[in-house]
């Protein structure tokens, strides 16, 4: 796969453009390119890292950037000095400038550079834009901040962008001297909104009088003179702020594979309702599901027709095997919270699809990178399971990125920031009045949205939330055992419950149970796909406490789940990202120790978790005309819960995979890349990333 572009940056008169590339291999680099004509990048760094956000001096001879430490995404940072750097294209020089900050950029005159301290969305208390000399030194706190996570200086130095609580606002920039602590109520300066909902990727026009500005797949320019009544030009009265931008209007097409592959021989849970079919035929064509049946209605009914791209099906013998609709994660964390670079294989993804989870649902991660995933994912760009997000959560704490709510119209501009990053779901997190968590779901009545909200371990907080009308609560009642007026409170709703049981809240976490009881750091399906540093981690050093506690914790639980199942109450399967891929696995046994029947666990983690998310008509079951989402397991659940462990297959999306490597398989023959930590010189970071094979001849190569 061609390396992947992100962060570009033109130069002041629109020549050149700089932007970083990344290759999982190979590493970043940045790179230059004339705009004219179809001119052949050239790349103008030599030495291996992870480059960030470049940006051109004004007279675009100079281009400064960041050089970032490594992380657990990305690998090893292959530097001993991460920092804002100053690189002379011309002639491949670079000198370190400082270590702090990020989002470096120019001041007008060329003699100075700024940079944001604080960090972005999920930074520190406190922010300020500060600035250097070239050599790092003089340096000066041009201004403050507690909530403001973006700066963008104009060109000429007059203005400033700025994002707080992801609404955009612009405000004149005085000359250097005391520093300002800015807010969104400064009234020293002039100061004006530009957005209504949010907006992100602050950047000006050449001539300092237009600030542009993105959320989701619109564009908007806000003209100064509409902001500002004192600038020449402005209107007798400033107009309303714009409700839409412009159209981006990117599309891609979703992946479809061709061919056919037909399951023969196996027994089919197929969720929908009790039905097992043994000597069971399944039938995949391109990325559907086009006949499940018996070995006699098969032959009988069905007539195998050929696809568009003429290619022979697969058959597949599945004698002793039993098939089942893929994992759904509803509550599930997969590593999503950094800005910008992103993987061309994310360890995390393809950790869950070998462990048969073939849809997530991530209910709190950084929106721009959520959804970006997503949209890769479905687009065949990158492998995983399906994606979907809540996308930034409704914090209602402090922080820089809560969201402030306290009438229907806030709640419905915050919820109109989420929809536009391409969510059907929220989640309403510590918005700490009741009649804010009911205008949160009165907004997403209206915009047809979902609101999957925190528990919060409260158990009368819980039954709010269900009484109320939200879609349902994520974590599990933090009081047990519950008895029948809870059960009847709640079967008259159709509020379901993702417990978490290996986060489980008023016990011991049942991820420590698995710890316990099993040596984790030795999985090899689990080592393939995970960075070591990070299974030693969680596994290696094991709480060891007695059974009884258990047994009075997340099994107790559990048990309660069991009666909330029997009632009515749909329980959903949620892992939480603690152990990717292993960690539903997990949560599915936890389920089963409680006292439901294998079947009941199995629709737990399926179909349950399919109408959660409102999929159930794509997903969730095994039923022709549904997305061919499944797992081929060489032992049958229904005779051992634990058995959900031996997956040979997974398919997502009519991609069949052999689970082990994930090499695709079926009617492809597709070897998968080498990770981070799978290679040569992976164990020496910063950050102490290592690997260590376990095996005489593993996955690596080593």
């Amino acid at each position: 796969m061609p390396h992947l572009e992100f962060e570009p940056a033109f130069s002041a008169d629109s020549r050149l453009l700089t932007y970083v590339a990344w290759d999982d291999a190979e590493k970043g680099a940045l790179y230059l390119r004339e705009t004219a004509g179809n001119a052949t990048p050239r790349r103008i760094t030599t030495a291996k890292g992870i480059y960030r956000t470049p940006e051109f001096s004004p007279d675009g001879k100079l281009i400064v950037y960041r050089l970032q430490n490594g992380d657990d995404e990305l690998g090893p940072g292959m530097t001993g000095k991460p920092g804002i750097y100053l690189l002379d294209p011309a002639t491949g020089d670079s000198r370190f400038i400082t270590e702090e900050g990020e989002n470096p950029c120019f001041s007008p005159d060329g003699k100075r550079i700024l940079v944001n301290t604080g960090g972005y969305l999920f930074g520190g208390p406190e922010k300020s834009l500060v600035s250097f000399d070239l050599n790092g030194q003089d340096r000066k706190v041009l201004f403050k901040s507690k909530y403001i996570n973006q700066w963008a200086p104009s060109p000429d130095g007059k203005w400033l962008a700025f994002t707080e609580l992801h609404k955009a606002y612009v405000c004149a920039m005085p000359l250097p001297g005391q520093t300002i602590d800015l807010s969104a109520d400064t009234k020293a300066i002039p100061l004006s909104q530009i957005s209504r909902d949010a907006g992100y990727n602050l950047h000006w026009s050449g001539d300092s009088k237009k600030v542009h500005y993105t959320l989701g797949d619109e564009y908007f320019t806000i003209d100064l003179t509409q902001r500002f009544i004192f600038l020449p030009g402005a209107p007798d009265s400033l107009p309303a702020l714009p409700e839409t931008g412009q159209k981006i209007g990117l599309t891609l097409k979703s992946d479809v594979p061709a061919g056919t592959v037909v399951f023969e021989n196996a027994r089919i849970i197929t969720m929908e309702g009790d039905q097992v079919i043994e000597n069971g035929v399944l039938v995949v064509q391109n990325n559907k599901i086009a006949f499940v049946g018996t070995r006699q209605d098969y032959r009988r009914n069905f007539k195998l027709q050929p696809d568009a791209s003429g290619s022979n099906f697969k058959l597949i013998d599945c004698k002793n095997k039993t098939i089942m609709p893929g994992i759904v994660d509803v509550h599930s964390h997969s590593g999503n919270f950094r800005f910008g670079l992103n993987p061309q294989k994310q360890w995390e993804y393809y950790a869950n699809l070998a462990f048969g989870v073939t849809t997530m649902h991530d209910p709190s991660v950084n929106s721009e990178m959520a959804f970006s995933n997503a949209e890769m994912l479905r687009a065949g760009r990158m492998t995983g399971p399906r994606l979907y997000s809540t996308g930034t959560i409704l914090y209602g704490a402090d922080g820089d990125f809560k969201a402030v709510i306290n009438s229907l119209d806030d709640a419905r501009s915050t919820l109109r920031r989420t929809k536009a990053w391409g969510a059907f779901s929220v989640k309403s997190y510590n918005q700490p009045r009741r009649d804010q968590r009911q205008q949160v779901i009165a907004a997403a009545r209206e915009l047809q949205m979902e609101v999957v909200p925190e528990g919060g371990s409260f158990f009368y907080h819980n039954l709010s939330q269900v009484v109320d009308g939200h879609t349902g609560v994520e974590h599990n009642l933090p009081v047990a055992p519950i008895y029948d007026d809870v059960l009847q409170l709640w079967g008259k709703t159709k509020a379901h419950n993702t417990p978490t049981l290996i986060v489980c809240y008023g016990a011991v976490s049942g991820e420590y149970y698995w710890y316990q009881h099993s040596e984790v750091w030795k999985n090899k399906r689990l080592l393939h796909f995970t960075p070591r540093h990070v299974l030693d981690e969680r596994s290696r050093h094991r709480e060891m406490i007695p059974e009884e506690e258990y047994q009075n914790g997340h099994i107790l639980v559990s048990r309660q789940l069991k009666k909330m199942q029997d009632a009515g109450i749909n329980i959903n399967l949620g892992s939480h990202g603690q152990l990717q891929g292993l960690g539903a696995h997990w949560e599915l046994w936890m389920l089963a120790q409680g006292g439901m029947s294998n079947l009941q666990a199995l629709k737990c983690a399926t179909i349950n978790g399919a109408r959660y998310i409102g999929m159930d008509k794509e997903i969730g079951s095994l039923a022709p005309g549904k997305l061919a989402d499944l797992i081929v397991l060489d032992k049958s659940p229904l005779a051992n819960i634990r058995n959900t462990e031996s997956i040979r297959y997974v398919m997502v999306n009519g991609r069949l995979y052999d689970a082990e490597t994930m090499n695709e398989v079926g009617n492809y023959d597709r070897k998968r890349g080498k990770f981070w930590f799978e290679l040569p010189g992976s164990q020496i970071n910063g950050a102490g990333i290592t690997h260590t094979c376990q095996e005489a001849r593993c996955v690596c190569g080593h």
